[in-house]
């Protein structure tokens, strides 16, 4: 058995599976966690919709903060919009995702694909600067986040080499390809790109009690 058929075979599938696992081991834990009792009335029943405004209304920073998040805020929107667009818009992602769920769409051409991935590494790498030459974010971050970093660059990078031919055969560069999307998917669900699901999940649980307290967001 070559490279590539390991990396899209067995390898690919024990990832996929262990990703779908480890994130619903992560939810269920979060479900199943005491809560204490609530005997307050509610001064709002819209709780859905309160946790929906949150998540909509905590995407973007306040104000009053813009000045000193802007830079952050922004090469994060752009290498998160970025990574949907070549993961949803390219076309073999698309006729992979078709063969497991059976669902597919247009694609996008080809060269707005190869541009946003170029763009999004860029937005990844300013990312990085600013993690390890900020003094406050170098003395947070740890292992996970550096990891965390290097397993979302990684496919990008080597999605861009395969679709360009170079470094090695295509065949090599392709099962290098899916060999750093595996690693990707087994670690989404341990490590802090689980914020992926997780962000979601706080936010609404958080919007949810506030509307339920009538709290303004």
């Amino acid at each position: 058995m070559d490279l590539l058929t390991l990396a899209r075979g067995p390898i690919l599938q024990w990832s996929l599976i262990i990703c779908a696992a480890g994130i619903l081991w992560r939810l269920t834990g979060i479900l199943l966690l005491r809560r204490k009792p609530d005997y307050s009335e509610p001064r709002n029943t819209g709780t859905w919709l309160g946790a929906l405004k949150l998540i909509v209304t905590r995407s973007w920073p306040k104000r009053e903060f813009w000045a000193t998040t802007a830079f952050g805020q922004t090469i994060g929107y752009v290498f998160h919009v970025g990574l949907v667009v070549v993961i949803f818009g390219f076309a073999p992602h698309i006729l992979f995702i078709k063969s497991l769920v059976g669902v597919s769409w247009p694609n996008l051409p080809n060269s707005l694909i190869y541009a946003t991935g170029g763009i999004t590494i860029a937005a990844l790498v300013a990312a990085l600067i600013r993690r390890v030459s900020n003094p406050v974010l170098r003395l947070l971050s740890n292992f996970d986040d550096y990891f965390s970093w290097l397993v979302t660059v990684a496919p990008v990078v080597t999605g861009l080499l395969a679709a360009a031919h170079l470094g090695a055969r295509y065949e090599t560069l392709l099962a290098i390809h899916i060999l750093s999307v595996c690693l990707l998917l087994v670690w989404l669900p341990f490590g802090k790109l689980m914020h992926s699901v997780m962000i979601f999940v706080s936010r609404g649980t958080t919007g949810a009690l506030f509307a339920r307290k009538g709290a303004s967001t």
